[in-house]
């Protein structure tokens, strides 16, 4: 996969939001004509007013950890962190790991996933 794209009406607001989610700075922004990315391994995120709103699902250390501090900075958690899948196997995941899934409101109102592996205790 090369890129997603998320709408974004404050393209500012945005660059702030995942900034913090993913601890890293935009890779490169065009405005005009309202353009803002950011590198997630060999796959970028694109920001663009102009997108539909979709559901992306980021990958962090921890949901947990990471859900905890989205609250305290007054982000919209919309689903609590929970396991949704152990990993007996490689196929979709590291073997003897749990899945652990949250939901969250970015600063644009999209909903976006969370997701980290946990070994299993």
């Amino acid at each position: 996969m090369a890129q997603v794209a998320q709408h974004a009406d404050d393209l500012d607001r945005a660059a702030a939001f995942y900034r913090d989610l993913l601890g890293a700075e935009p890779a490169g922004r065009f405005d005009p004509p309202g353009l803002l990315f950011f590198r997630l391994g060999p796959t970028r995120l694109l920001l663009e007013r102009s997108a539909p709103s979709s559901l992306v699902y980021l990958q962090v250390p921890d949901v947990r950890t990471r859900v905890e501090e989205l609250r305290a900075r007054g982000v919209v958690i919309e689903g609590d962190p929970h396991v949704i899948f152990r990993h007996d196997d490689a196929a979709l995941g590291p073997a003897g790991h749990d899945e652990w899934q949250a939901f969250v409101r970015d600063s644009e109102g999209n909903l976006v996933g969370l997701v980290s592996h946990q070994p299993v205790a």
